[in-house]
């Protein structure tokens, strides 16, 4: 068979384990293995809360958090970007950079039609002060399955920048796994660290934020229409287990978890 008809039949492959959804892969060989995102927020959230509200724990430990590849400080002017690593004094202007030393590791071991394609590890956006970070990490889920990026949950952000979130259909998308960051403040080395989470990746099926599944949606306007079961559900959350002197604390987690654990 001619090369060029055998690359057009090559075998498919099983995207991922029986019951797994997503699988990441490490191209930059000192970036950080990502974790599963961590029920305290790695010990940041108050200890009543990691105790006894389940709805931020839950939050904080859904999905897995990514890192930066290494230390590296940015520096905006208010129109142009500069980044600094290592142990220079000297400051680059950004456009578009590589890792160090990488896109020679990537040419090496790609095949030849990808040879020259290496991912930018920074990029400033054509917006000002927008900086996209590359995580060295390329992530694929499971067939109708997405991640959505966003900020890591529960833990304290900086105030030198904020997160854009956004929604990749990494079952389709076989690319960089990154984030876009928009920067706050002028004239200010900002510090991004190898070992604090640079963000999280949460997972979703496609079906979740279909519009149609959006826009069907119904809204009871006022009290006079709220029905007797409903009010019945409220005093089942809100009265029957104790009033706020006498409820037992944890309550609702406690019911969760039981849930959770049946399931």
């Amino acid at each position: 068979m001619p090369l060029e008809q055998a690359e057009k039949h090559i075998d498919p492959v099983p995207l991922m384990a029986p019951g797994q959804i997503i699988k990441f892969f490490r191209l930059i060989p000192d970036c950080p293995n990502p974790q599963r995102a961590d029920r305290s927020a790695g010990g940041l959230i108050p200890t009543r809360a990691f105790r006894f509200c389940e709805p931020m724990t839950s939050a904080s430990a859904f999905g897995w958090y990514v890192f930066a590849p290494m230390d590296f400080h940015v520096l905006w002017d208010g129109s142009d970007i500069y980044w600094q690593y290592g142990e220079t004094d000297d400051w680059y202007l950004l456009n578009a950079a590589q890792y160090p030393d990488f896109e020679h590791q990537f040419n090496q071991h790609c095949p030849d039609k990808v040879r020259g394609y290496c991912p930018p590890f920074l990029s400033a956006a054509p917006e000002p002060g927008v900086l996209k970070i590359w995580s060295g990490l390329i992530a694929q889920t499971a067939p109708d399955w997405s991640l959505l990026v966003r900020a890591p949950a529960n833990l304290p952000g900086s105030q030198n920048y904020e997160h854009f979130e956004g929604i990749i259909e990494t079952d389709r998308w076989f690319g960089p796994l990154f984030t876009n960051l928009r920067l706050t403040k002028t004239d200010v080395p900002i510090l991004i660290k190898r070992e604090m989470p640079l963000f999280q990746v949460q997972p979703l099926m496609r079906q979740t934020y279909d519009e149609r599944a959006l826009k069907n949606f119904e809204l009871v306007s006022s009290l006079s229409d709220i029905e007797d079961a409903d009010w019945h559900s409220f005093q089942q959350t809100v009265i029957d287990p104790g009033d706020a002197f006498n409820r037992k604390r944890g309550h609702y987690a406690a019911e969760v978890r039981k849930a959770r654990k049946n399931r």
